[in-house]
């Protein structure tokens, strides 16, 4: 599995002429690096008097961001698995996953602003954008496996469910970046 693997062979791999890995496991990686700036920051911030009244606050954020970490790279497998196998359903389920999990750890990223080591505030802002663009990945994803699945109900509620978290998902990055380029330009 990639995740015992050189960030190498993974990259190798997804540029060769292979059908997985592709989009859906490039975007659970991608969040997964977010989830991971998210523990930097917490990781810089935990100790430093200046933060101290948010250490229990800071130590859930860790926790869920390694959490979602650990998920988002058990992620980037099953996702090359679902498609190895042709099973149509892991394969929407596995992009739905990373964007229901972008959605929760996009809201971990505010907090940051105020909360988080201020020398790494460009670092939540960089979470937040890839949060994002990791959610709209897996999305094509999960509109393609829609389409290859031909169930009209379940397409309806999920595109109900991840249309609503796209939109919030979004304001939070832009909400997350205006915070950010206050704090970087003064």
């Amino acid at each position: 599995m990639y995740k015992d693997e050189s960030l190498k062979k993974y990259l190798d791999d997804l540029s060769a002429k292979l059908a997985a890995p592709g989009g859906g496991s490039a975007a659970a990686l991608n969040a997964a690096m977010a989830a991971s700036l998210i523990g930097m920051v917490v990781n810089f911030t935990l100790g430093k008097p200046k933060y101290a009244r948010y250490e229990k606050e800071l130590r859930g954020v860790l926790e869920k961001s390694e959490k979602l970490r650990t998920g988002f790279l058990d992620l980037v497998d099953r996702d090359v698995l679902a498609y190895r196998s042709k099973n149509i359903r892991d394969a929407l389920d596995v992009p739905f996953m990373v964007c229901r999990l972008c959605f929760e750890g996009a809201k971990l990223c505010p907090a940051l602003i105020k909360k988080g080591n201020i020398n790494l505030i460009s670092d939540v802002a960089v979470a937040a954008v890839f949060l994002e663009s990791a959610f709209a990945a897996a999305y094509y994803n999960v509109e393609i496996n829609l389409k290859s699945l031909g169930d009209k109900n379940l397409a309806k509620a999920v595109r109900k469910e991840l249309s609503h978290k796209y939109s919030l998902i979004k304001k939070i990055r832009m909400e997350t970046e205006a915070g950010v380029g206050k704090i970087i330009r003064g």
